[in-house]
Parts: structure tokens; C-alpha cells; sequence
């Protein structure tokens, strides 16, 4: 196997704010917001040896507003196989083996978590102990001193008794410092790159680009196609407003995106988290302009024309996504 692997660039970021008791936390109008004990997945095949794992109710589902389970992916190379995502229990993370060895049996070299979000990365214990885990610097730095608080955080979302309570903390072995990249050759033209451009939608954030093939696993910044908005509710907005931004333009016209969270799209199947994006700040923007409180800017920005039927709109937009805005913007003007 041709393998090459480049680290270059800057360290860590500040610690995330996810110190913050899930109690305390607003709860979502549906707790599961989806339940890992009923989730399905399924292999939708890219290209040659590239394939995505996909939940079987994203083709579905995603359009209509509903909140699906994570996405991920897998590339096959000349010896082992590259896995983005292991997933929040067991129950998902063996169904996403089973679906790698209907196609191959090679040996699962690396796995990528691309958020330390729990169903991103709490399947890592289950991986082989010789498949080399990456992350984000700071994802693995957040997971090793918060781990319990992570989980108790996912539990909240995600429910008691889905098997949350019995993931274990394994650390990741390489680590992409912020304003940097890693490139895994795979062979047979199959170049992985792993980019750590900043907060997107958490400092933890990694993306997964296929630079020969044009594929991109968008993880949680790009959570799904509309009627879904991005989740910022990881207390910051003018980085991911500008990261999200910075990533859709690096895109090309005919890029293949898996979302984190939804069904395969492409290019313009994104552009709905951008337009979002751009007019929550425009419209936080001219509210703390005029002076305005959090409460006053929460009455006249309710951006009504972006509730389409997304299940999770009203939770992620009063609560996070305008106060974030409101505060980065605020803090800003000072």
C-alpha cells in the first residue's frame, strides 16, 4: 500500500463548551431526536471501492424535515480500508461492519471521526487495536478530559438504554492540529485527504475530501439538505459563518457530498446551510446596530422564510443559533 501521510500547521483551540451540564441545556421537542435502537443502515456505493453508509430512511426522510442518524463512509485501498464515522452504540457500529464485509474483507487500517459528537466517534472502542484512529487535536483532547460528560450530553438527546451508557473511551493515535491537513494515500488513485479548517460547526470538526474522486463527507457543519439549518449550538458563530463558507466555495461544481446527517447530495444540496448562515448574520447584524437586546433580537429575527418543516428548527434557531450569532456579533462590535 502506498501510504503517505502529511501533517503541517498550527495546535489546539480553547476548550469547548461542553463543560456546560446537558441539564441545564434546552431539550429538543422530541427526545430521541432519532433512536439508535431502530436505526437501519444501508451501503449506497459511490464509485469503485468508495461507498457511503447511509441510514435507510435518509432518501426519504431528509426533504420532509426529519432528523435522521449519522452518515458515513468507507474507502477501500490496495490494503485496508479507510472508515469515516463509527457511531454511537454497538448496534450501529456492527451494522456498519457487516455492511464493509459484504464488499471486502480487508482489514479496517484507519478510522476517521470527523466531530467528537458521540455518534461520530463512541464506536472506536469496538474497532480493531491495530486500526490507527484520527481525529481533530482537539476533539481528542476534549474527549479526554469530558468523556462522561460527552456521554451523559448524548444520553440527553438520544435516550436511556440505547447502549450510550456502555461505550469506553479510546483515545485517537493521530491528531490534525487546527489550519491543517492529512493525506492518506490508499493506493489505485485514491487519496484521502482529512481537513482541520477550524470551528465549522464545533472546534472538533473534520472534514473528509476525495480530491481524484471530487466525494466529501461533510460531517456535522453540513448536517443535511433543506429543510434542515446547522446545528451551532456549540457556542460560536462567526467562525463556522465563515469556515461554512470557506469549505462550500473550495467545492467544486460537481462535488459528491455525504452530509452528516441526511441522504447523498451535491454542491447545491448544501447551499441551503449557507443562505441560512449569511442571513442569520445579516439580520443579527443590523439588530445589534439598532441596539436591540437578545430578547428584542429573538422577536424580529425569526427568519420564518428558512422554516420549512424541519423538526428542529424552532430548538436550534431561538436557542443557539441566533444567541451565538447575537453574542459572537456583539462581542465583535466591542
Amino acid at each position: 500500500m502506498k501510504k503517505l501521510l502529511k501533517k503541517s500547521g498550527l495546535s489546539l483551540l480553547l476548550l469547548l463548551l461542553c463543560g456546560m451540564a446537558y441539564a441545564q441545556m434546552p431539550m429538543p421537542p422530541v427526545v430521541p431526536i432519532w433512536d439508535a435502537n431502530k436505526v437501519t443502515l444501508e451501503l449506497q456505493k459511490i464509485s469503485t471501492d468508495i461507498y457511503a453508509i447511509i441510514p435507510t430512511t435518509a432518501g426519504t426522510e431528509t426533504s420532509k424535515g426529519t432528523p435522521q442518524a449519522t452518515t458515513g463512509g468507507f474507502i477501500i485501498g490496495e490494503k485496508g480500508v479507510l472508515l469515516i464515522e463509527v457511531m454511537l452504540t454497538k448496534r450501529l457500529y456492527d451494522q456498519e461492519v457487516k455492511l464493509i464485509r459484504s464488499v471486502t474483507n480487508k482489514p479496517i487500517l484507519f478510522a476517521v471521526n470527523t466531530s467528537d459528537h458521540g455518534d461520530h466517534c463512541f464506536g472506536n472502542y469496538l474497532l480493531p487495536a491495530s486500526t490507527i484512529i484520527i481525529q481533530n487535536e482537539f476533539a481528542k483532547d476534549n474527549l479526554e478530559k469530558n468523556y462522561e460528560g460527552i456521554k451523559q450530553f448524548m444520553v440527553g438527546l438520544f435516550g436511556t438504554g440505547r447502549g450510550i451508557e456502555n461505550t469506553v473511551f479510546r483515545p485517537a493515535d493521530i491528531v490534525i492540529p487546527k489550519n491543517s491537513n492529512l493525506k492518506v494515500d490508499l493506493g489505485g488513485g485514491k487519496i484521502v485527504e482529512m481537513l482541520n479548517v477550524g470551528t465549522a460547526q464545533s472546534p472538533a470538526d473534520l472534514f473528509v475530501w476525495m480530491p481524484n474522486q471530487k466525494v466529501f463527507w461533510a460531517g456535522n457543519p453540513f448536517i443535511a439538505e433543506s429543510p434542515a439549518i446547522p446545528w451551532l449550538f456549540d457556542g460560536f458563530f462567526l467562525e463556522p459563518a465563515a469556515n461554512l463558507k470557506k469549505m462550500y466555495d473550495f467545492l467544486p461544481e460537481d462535488a459528491i457530498v455525504i452530509p452528516g446527517h441526511g441522504r447523498i447530495t451535491n454542491k447545491a444540496g448544501i447551499k441551503y446551510t449557507i443562505d441560512y448562515v449569511q442571513e442569520l448574520k445579516k439580520e443579527v447584524e443590523a439588530a445589534v446596530d439598532k441596539g436591540l437586546s437578545l430578547e428584542q433580537t429573538k422577536e424580529v429575527v425569526k427568519m420564518k422564510e428558512y422554516d420549512k418543516g424541519y423538526v428542529l428548527f424552532n430548538w436550534l434557531h431561538s436557542n443557539f443559533n441566533l444567541p451565538n450569532a447575537y453574542k459572537d456579533i456583539s462581542n465583535n462590535k466591542k
